[in-house]
């Protein structure tokens, strides 16, 4: 049994005895794996998911942490893998405190070929991974917590108030999952669990990499977003889930939490503001 099955030795930190479910994680350039890694430094108890051949991956990127994490099976498609997972944790730990869904997956035909021509097939599978998902995920927490013991479920976004090059059905997914996030926020609210989304600015990741051309996209947050950008950077987005699974947020819920350098509040490029200031001072 690792370091996160047992206790978190005193660790301190705002998470500090929590118990932390964080699926998706990859390599160490994982969004999900910066979040793992900030809840762990602050005094976390964390479990990690992954599935299949990529599981080996994220055992190997789990052993750069520490406390060292288990890496569990969990396929989001398969029941039995929501059914044995549910009763590892509820076997392990007496109660989820909080739970990232970092989980997303478009078949090729649904990413960077339009919107038109793609079999229904494929955007069931974009549907259900990136977005129905996030059900099963509310479903284990309540299976596992009784009434008395809230919980924060956290999930990654890229804000889709409007059509991106390349996003697609990707991008219809995760309108879907925004949804999904309140409705989810609405119907849990009274057993105490509270549901929001980070919505990341694009960071080099290795999901990332299966979006077509989209390295095209991240020089508009390095020169649009008014506190800048790093795509190379995911530990902006770790800590804002630390904080939404803490207690400084205990009334926030059905949020979509923007961590993008601001880049989502502009509409031109802020460069002559910039410029301005530096004229001016």
């Amino acid at each position: 049994m690792s370091a996160s099955a047992g206790t978190t030795g005193h660790r301190p930190g705002i998470l500090a005895g929590r118990h932390i479910l964080v699926t998706g994680v990859l390599t160490p350039h994982s969004l999900a794996f910066a979040a793992a890694r900030e809840a762990l430094a602050q005094g976390a108890v964390v479990v990690l998911t992954s599935y299949g051949k990529a599981r080996r991956l994220a055992e190997r990127a789990a052993r750069t942490l520490d406390p060292v994490p288990d890496v569990l099976e969990l396929d989001v498609t398969d029941e039995d893998d929501w059914a044995a997972l549910t009763a590892e944790l509820a076997d392990r730990w007496p109660r989820l405190d909080g739970a990232l869904h970092a989980v997303a997956y478009a078949p090729p035909s649904c990413l960077g070929k339009g919107m038109l021509g793609v079999p229904w097939e494929d955007v069931a599978v974009t549907l259900q991974i990136s977005a129905f998902s996030l059900k099963s995920l509310a479903e284990l927490a309540v299976a596992i917590n009784d009434e008395s013991h809230g919980c924060s479920i956290v999930g990654l976004d890229f804000d889709n108030r409007q059509a991106w090059p390349n996003y697609d059905w990707m991008g219809v997914a995760k309108s879907a999952l925004e949804s999904t996030s309140r409705y989810l926020a609405r119907d849990l609210g009274p057993r105490g669990i509270r549901v929001n989304l980070v919505a990341a600015g694009p960071i080099r990741s290795t999901a990332a990499r299966s979006i077509p051309a989209f390295n095209t996209n991240v020089p508009l947050w390095v020169e649009q977003a008014p506190l800048g950008w790093d795509p190379d950077d995911p530990g902006a987005v770790g800590r804002a889930c630390v904080a939404l699974w803490s207690d400084l947020l205990p009334a926030t819920t059905g949020e979509i939490l923007h961590v993008d350098g601001g880049c989502h509040a502009v509409g031109a490029p802020s460069a002559p503001t910039r410029a301005y200031a530096v004229e001016g001072s």
